[in-house]
This record gives structure tokens, sequence and C-alpha cells, in this order.
């Protein structure tokens, strides 16, 4: 098995981590039905994550292998890394997405009288959203908000970037303390698992932070909502937005955004090198 696999299955594993330690959680303290919307976040989670660090792993060795000296990729070929396994990752998972963020219905039910009455919501099952698409939109609204989604592709750019940049940096750094303690010339510093866990997370507030007003425009196109789908174009959207609610639309929900996705890249990326490190521990005699 390639390590680009292995990853993969690492990336998938690791991605949902964190949210199964969650799911056990609400189930202890009997407040499971606040996150009814969650089995659906793990399969997309899971599969973005997996696609994107099988995509990504194979575009970085491709690039080590062109080279020697065992350098870290360098600034444009991490950035190219990343514009190809966001590319793929963002194709193969955007229905999965569209599915989540519509599994909310809304419904108005009218009194005798023919009043309006109190909107109720009622949450969907994966399947039963996934009918509801196809017989109200078709087979192409598994891919409405695809264009801002694309722009979004530099969000995993900028924080794999950022990422491999302060790890080759922290590596150096504690190398050279290494050898000038006395350390063999050949002598290499090992991150730990912590390392992994701060560093993944500052990569993360620099990516979101960055690209949350597309973040926005994304969520709205693949809820398929009215107002949104009247956009010309992503753009259209951003300055739309801008004019009718101002510079906090375009931030709105930013704050829980920010802990969601930074805790979630800090687990990701800490158990994400663990997980790699025990399969391919495991399955080295079945490849022998």
């Amino acid at each position: 098995m390639s390590d680009s696999v292995i990853h993969s299955i690492a990336g998938a594993a690791g991605g949902i981590s964190f949210y199964q330690v969650v799911i056990d959680t609400i189930k202890r303290e009997g407040v499971l039905g606040l996150y009814s919307g969650l089995n659906s976040s793990l399969l997309g989670i899971a599969v973005t994550n997996g696609v994107y660090y099988y995509f990504y792993e194979r575009s970085r060795g491709i690039f080590l292998r062109s080279r020697a000296g065992g350098k870290g990729l360098s600034t444009l070929e991490s950035i190219l890394t990343g514009i190809i396994a966001g590319s793929a990752t963002t194709i193969i998972s955007n229905p999965i997405w569209v599915v989540q963020t519509s599994q909310a219905v809304r419904t108005l039910n009218q009194s005798a009288d023919g009043a309006p009455q109190e909107v109720a919501v009622k949450k969907l099952g994966f399947l039963e959203t996934i009918q509801n698409i196809l017989a109200k939109d078709g087979i192409q609204a598994f891919w409405r908000g695809i264009a801002p989604a694309l722009v979004l592709v530099i969000n995993p750019v900028l924080q794999y970037t950022v990422f491999e940049q302060l790890k080759n940096l922290l590596i150096a750094n504690r190398t050279n303390k290494l050898r000038a303690a006395g350390a063999a010339a050949t002598a290499v510093a090992v991150l730990s698992d912590w390392d992994f866990f701060f560093l993944g997370a500052l990569a993360k507030l620099v990516a979101t932070g960055s690209t949350y007003p597309y973040i926005v425009m994304k969520s709205r196109l693949q809820a398929g909502q009215a107002s949104a789908l009247k956009y010309k174009s992503s753009l259209d959207g951003l300055l739309t937005i801008l004019r009718e609610e101002g510079i906090e639309g375009l931030y709105k929900g930013v704050g829980s955004k920010l802990v969601q996705s930074v805790l979630t890249a800090a687990f990701l990326f800490a158990s994400q090198r663990r997980i790699y490190e025990i399969t391919k521990k495991a399955i080295q005699p079945l490849t022998k």
C-alpha cells in the first residue's frame, strides 16, 4: 500500500476523531438531539480529508522525488500541491456539503381562516434530503455553490502552506540546536503531537480568517436560499451582502466557525500523524 493511500486513510480517520469525542460526550449528557446533523458532517469531513490527503500526498511525493537532499517543499510547491488537492476534493465532496446544508426544510402551515401559522422546521435524514433535492432541483443542484467552493480552494492551500512552512522552520530551528549541542551532523529534530496540534490550529486560523466571506457565500448557495440563487455571480453575491447587510454580513457566525474549524484542524493534524504511523506499522508485515 502506498504512502498516499495510508495518508488518505489517516486523514479521514483523523478528521472525524474530534467529532467522535463530541458525539460520545453528548450521548453521556443526553443532548444528542442538539447535533442531529452531525452524521452528515462526519461523512463530509471523512470524505473531504481522505480525498485531500490522498491527492496532497501524491502531489507532494512527486515534488519531493524530483529533488535531492531531503529538503521540504518550497512555498510555491506547497501552493501548487494544495491547489491540486483542493480542486479535486471540492469537486468530489461538494454534493455531500449540499446535502448537509439543505437538511433543514422550512414548512409554512395555514390556519382554517387562511392566516399563516408559525413556520416549522423539519430535519430531514441524509437519504431523504438527497431525494428532496433530486425531486426539486435535479442532479445539477448537488454542485450549486461550486464556483465559490473552488475559490475557497485557497483556504486549504493557505492552511497547508502555512503549516508546511512553519513545520519546516520549527524542525530546522530545533535541528540546529541539537547539532549545536553535540548531536550527530545527520540528526534531525522530531516534532511532537502537541507541535502538530498547535501548528495545525495556527494554520487554520490564518486560512479561515482570510477566506471567511467566501465561506458565507458558499454556504448560502449550497443551502439553496432564494436570495442567494438570485446572485449573478459570487462577486455579485459578496457585494450584495455587503450592501444589504454591511461588513458584519460577510463575517456572520465567524466566531463559532473559527472555534470549530481551528479545533478540528488541530486535532486533525495531531491525530493524522499518529494514525499514519500506526497504520503503516500495522501493514508492514503484509507488504513484505
